[in-house]
């Protein structure tokens, strides 16, 4: 940082943040302006890699989505590391990390990563089970601890996408199919992790994925050229953005548009252009800034402007219904529209060109660096920009945080079907497991070899999906049909004819347990649930608290006829929304009680 710089007025914390805010652009030049508005991916380690060195150094970038972090010192190390880079830049514009979710169980890198040494909670759709906001803000709060310990900022969540389409893949990030309860969730979320606004204890929060993913066409995922299409048969558009004004009102710092694009959608009489949200600018402009008044950061979702070939596999732009456009095009549609930033991109020089061109005026770049410098400002990052590796070890991942977790978890199953005289377990009985350490269970009951040996089965499987593997990211993305393998069905019976089953299903997504419901004395569902919390639940140290956070689905005809816009839209479904047993083998709750 050059001297007159340290005589800045933005460097006085005395002043108000937008006086900061004016000073420092007023000193930036364009190119130092246009790396503010990329949000690229990297990857902490043991050192900060040359390729984001250069996007710090020659690219002015400031903001940064950190992918793998091995453990709590490495990560601070890391973090103080880039930190110190950006302070030798000519403004030392401090970085804002970010992430996607890491406290639960799913590693997709597309969308989330397993808890790993941070504590581990149930996926927010476990939360959503539980209906519980109190502990979705306890979970916030110590999520917040851990990530401000190792120096993350930004958290590129809460997903408030409603489960409205049950094939969709995306379902565990989000709080269920009830548009008021994701609203409630999602303000108490927010509260735990940003407090009532943003300052040097919170992480900024972006809200995604407005106006609301969900109701996808066939339940694809638009990560995927087949799966672009967002559809509205049953009109229920108002209910998806519903969680949104929660989050608004919440204060969350920056929304995230999705990759979706609206098919014949209309709104106050007005037909929605079908592309992509990202690049929409009656969403963005007309309804996200001037119909809910929302004047944070908007940061698109990551890769609109650019093909990606990741380890040998391709992945298209996200460019949906802008196909055609040109890289440029396409960057100017997308700021047209409203947006502030684009996420996975790192390319400030074709911005930088647009502008020297006259297609973008410098007026239109500073309304979004505004923005985006009155965040960190907000977050105190030029006051405290490094962290404390002692206190990261100590913190992330603690004893107390880790028990809350399992709390959390245990908590969070739902008892679908209940049997007297096999739960809770006791130490005399003789169990039978697949899908569950026989370790977690050693101390409880006396593990069988085979079925011959057993009073009882417990079978843990996870929600079907079909595999595919040909585009970056589409093995992680559990998508297609929600019925069991045939040979799964007949394995589950063969079992049953020997000894009584206990099944627990892992639902990442809604399955159809219509073939294997009569098979099974017992049926558990998790959302996020370790064995070693599962077995609190199966010991009656624990008791299940979860109700259903969405429908599950009879058949897949009922799915086909369903509008997956829709909550809760399928016919006759074999559980319903809210259905829970009040212990392992009581009377199951009313879904509105």
């Amino acid at each position: 940082m050059s001297d007159t710089a340290t005589q800045a007025a933005y460097l006085d914390s005395a002043l108000a943040v937008n006086q900061r805010v004016e000073d420092l652009l007023g000193r930036m030049t364009l190119e130092e302006k246009a790396g503010q508005m990329f949000h690229a991916i990297t990857f902490g380690g043991a050192d900060v890699d040359s390729g984001t060195q250069g996007l710090i150094a020659e690219g002015f970038m400031s903001h940064f989505n950190v992918h793998q972090l091995p453990d709590a010192r490495t990560a601070a190390r890391w973090h103080n590391a880039i930190q110190e880079l950006a302070s030798r830049t000519r403004l030392g514009i401090p970085i804002t990390v970010s992430t996607d979710p890491r406290h639960a169980f799913a590693e997709n890198q597309g969308a989330s990563f397993a808890a790993g040494f941070f504590s581990a909670w149930p996926e927010p759709i476990g939360m959503a089970a539980l209906r519980d906001p109190e502990t979705v803000r306890r979970f916030a709060d110590t999520a917040r601890q851990e990530y401000l310990a190792v120096g993350l900022r930004a958290a590129l969540h809460p997903t408030v996408d409603l489960a409205t389409e049950p094939r969709w893949a995306r379902q565990y990030s989000g709080f269920g199919q009830d548009p008021e309860l994701t609203g409630q969730l999602a303000a108490a979320y927010l509260e735990g992790f940003q407090g009532g606004s943003l300052g040097n204890h919170s992480v900024a929060c972006m809200t995604k994925h407005f106006p609301g993913g969900g109701p996808q066409k066939d339940g694809e995922d638009p990560h995927f050229p087949y799966g672009r299409e967002q559809v509205y048969p049953g009109g229920k558009f108002e209910d998806h953005l519903l969680p949104f004004r929660h989050a608004i009102s919440a204060g969350t710092s920056a929304i995230m548009p999705y990759y979706g694009m609206p098919v014949e959608l209309h709104r106050n009489g007005e037909a929605i252009e079908e592309v992509g949200f990202g690049f929409n600018r009656q969403i963005i402009t007309g309804l996200l800034r001037g119909e809910l008044g929302y004047d944070g950061v908007v940061c698109t979702d990551w890769g609109l402007l650019h093909d990606s070939d990741v380890f040998g596999m391709n992945l298209p732009a996200r460019a949906w219904g802008v196909e055609h456009l040109s890289v440029e095009d396409r960057m100017v549609k997308a700021i047209e529209a409203g947006c502030d930033q684009f996420g996975g991109e790192a390319c400030p020089e074709i911005l930088v060109a647009l502008v020297k061109s006259g297609r973008i005026p410098v007026q239109r770049i500073d309304e979004s660096v505004r923005r985006l410098l009155k965040v960190k400002f907000e977050l105190g990052l030029f006051e405290n920009r490094y962290v404390d590796e002692e206190a990261a070890v100590a913190i992330v991942g603690n004893p107390e945080f880790r028990e809350e977790g399992l709390k959390a978890q245990s908590r969070s199953v739902v008892a679908l079907k209940g049997a007297t005289g096999l739960l809770p377990l006791n130490s005399s009985m003789r169990v039978y497991v697949e899908g569950i350490s026989p370790d977690a269970l050693a101390d409880c009951a006396v593990i069988a070899a085979t079925l011959d040996d057993a009073d009882v089965a417990i079978v843990r499987l996870d929600a079907p999906y079909e595999p595919r593997n040909e585009l970056f990211l589409e093995a992680m993305f559990h998508a297609g049909s929600l019925e069991f393998a045939p040979a799964i069905v007949a394995h589950i019976a063969g079992i049953a004819a020997k000894v009584p089953v206990v099944l627990v299903v892992n639902l990442d997504r809604p399955a159809i347990l219509t073939p294997l419901e009569p098979q099974c004395s017992a049926i558990l569902a998790t959302f996020g649930v370790s064995d070693q919390a599962l077995v609190r639940v199966l010991t009656g140290e624990v008791t299940p608290e979860g109700r259903l956070p969405f429908e599950l689905p009879r058949s897949t005809a009922a799915v086909l006829e369903a509008h997956s816009d829709e909550p809760g839209g399928t016919r006759d479904p074999l559980y319903t929304y809210g259905h829970g047993l009040r212990g392992l083998t009581a009377p199951a709750r009313e879904a509105g009680a």
